[in-house]
């Protein structure tokens, strides 16, 4: 059965249940040489306001003193503050200074740009700029295509957000999505090779998104799509598709999905269900919910009732709904089940979790079929908490890294455009992403798979060549590929 690991609740903050590194503070404090106990003191101090200290170190000395830097990870800022005034109330302890590790991080931005050739001489400028780079422009006037060859757009790829829809935070504006979009283009370099830029574009309106995007998609040989609100990010992926020759991807819709595939094929193993029989309760019908869905549907799932704020979607209903809940309505719930999720849930095999916290309860859960499979995706805070579902629940994933099973589209999307650039690839066919499913869960062997142990960590470096191996390979057998990579072959090596 499910193991969780032992964490002490606060009553103030369902954010602060346990201290993590997004609220790591490191303190530099100078500390009196004569009192052998004080180091002693102070850490005990730290943990007494329920500090998480990870290092310590002796980092100079003075006359009589020495100073030292602490990191100590806390549940919230108001519980990062308390750590610095338990720290400056010793006697014999002076704070010197105190900042918050996230914010220091992020100062300056997380990203640069940098060269590739050498520039060092008058030869290496007339290459590499006027005159000969002429050259290749009219080589690139020519034959379009030539610019995969010629320029960065062979890895390159714009991450795009008009900051609507931002994970945990909702709609917070085009700038103030930015330091996410920073992050997943570090992702994308580090877990897949691949370069991208971030884009944030200052508009709501989803024709000036296709427009924007459309206008500068040249440059690229991938868009990745980033936390736009539905239902405009539907119409903005379906529009840029059919306008562009290079592969669109939201990946709040398709990375969360392919991700949830792999966890249930392997969640299945586990249980001994068969995909084709389960019944799926998906609680959240937004971007992600819907895509979900369609990647459940793809891999044989035939019953799915989805749920959103005023109950089961079902045919012929008509309140809360548009054109992607039509759609919804139309292809799931075949037996036309109305009402909440408690009439939804019985009897189901899967409660995939897309909505916002403490929205499943237990008695829900204990409502549903023998060997309960449950994703609570919601983030920070998940819909049921894995130690209320522990007692209920055969296996259980969340999207946060401090519980086992960690549901993240790390996981997806820097191998998918990883194997689609390196065939050149014009799209990311349903295919494509199931393979990717499927490729994703092959990395945990039979020997390994446990209930705890349903999908890769994330610093798994098999995932993303394994996923960019089947992703290269179906593209070629759908003819969505522009060429074959050698084995091994990178993007910018091409």
């Amino acid at each position: 059965m499910l193991r969780i690991p032992h964490r002490k609740p606060s009553e103030e903050s369902p954010l602060a249940v346990t201290p993590s590194a997004q609220y790591s503070v490191t303190l530099r404090v100078e500390m009196e040489s004569g009192q052998p106990d004080l180091l002693g003191q102070l850490t005990t101090a730290i943990g007494d306001v329920g500090g998480d200290i990870g290092a310590i170190d002796l980092v100079g000395a003075g006359y009589r003193t020495v100073i030292r830097e602490l990191v100590v990870n806390a549940g919230d800022q108001e519980h990062a503050d308390a750590i610095v005034a338990a720290a400056e109330g010793l006697d014999g302890v002076r704070v010197i200074s105190s900042f918050d590790r996230t914010f220091r991080m992020h100062q300056g931005g997380k990203i640069e740009m940098t060269t590739r050739v050498p520039l060092e001489t008058r030869d290496d400028l007339s290459v590499a700029y006027m005159p000969g780079v002429a050259r290749v422009c009219r080589a690139i006037a020519e034959d379009r295509l030539k610019a995969f060859d010629l320029t960065l757009k062979r890895n390159m790829v714009a991450v795009i957000t008009n900051g609507t829809a931002v994970l945990g935070l909702g709609d917070i504006g085009a700038a103030a999505g930015m330091p996410v979009m920073e992050g997943k283009s570090m992702l994308f370099k580090e877990f897949g090779g691949v370069d991208s830029y971030p884009i944030c574009i200052d508009s709501k309106d989803a024709e000036v998104l296709i427009e924007t995007v459309a206008a500068i998609a040249p440059a690229f040989g991938g868009i990745n799509l980033e936390d736009i609100a539905a239902p405009v990010c539907f119409e903005v992926e379906d529009r840029l598709k059919e306008m562009l020759d290079i592969p669109v991807f939201h990946d709040d819709q398709h990375g969360t999905a392919i991700v949830v595939l792999a966890a249930l094929i392997n969640a299945c193993k586990i249980t001994g269900h068969r995909i084709e029989d389960l019944k799926v309760v998906v609680s959240g019908v937004g971007a992600s919910g819907v895509a979900c869905s369609k990647i459940l549907m793809n891999a044989g799932v035939r019953n799915i009732i989805g749920c959103d704020s005023r109950g089961a979607i079902y045919r012929g209903r008509t309140e809360n709904m548009n054109f992607m809940k039509d759609w919804y309505a139309e292809n799931t719930n075949p037996e036309g089940i109305r009402g909440g999720l408690t009439e939804a849930i019985k009897g189901a095999n899967l409660f995939l979790g897309l909505s916002g916290p403490g929205t499943f309860t237990v008695d829900q859960l204990k409502t549903m079929a023998p060997e309960p499979i449950v994703f609570a995706m919601a983030n920070p805070v998940p819909e049921i908490m894995p130690e209320e579902a522990a007692p209920y629940v055969r296996v259980m994933a969340t999207g946060r890294s401090d519980y086992p099973n960690q549901i993240n589209n790390v996981l997806a999307f820097p191998g998918i455009f990883k194997g689609a650039l390196a065939c050149r690839a014009t799209q990311i066919s349903e295919a494509m992403k199931v393979a990717a499913a499927e490729a994703i869960a092959e990395c945990i062997s039979d020997d390994e798979l446990n209930e705890d142990y349903i999908i890769p960590s994330v610093f798994n470096r098999r995932v993303a060549p394994a996923v960019a191996q089947r992703v290269i390979e179906v593209a070629q057998e759908e003819g969505l590929a522009r060429r074959v990579p050698k084995p091994g072959e990178e993007a910018h090596e091409l």
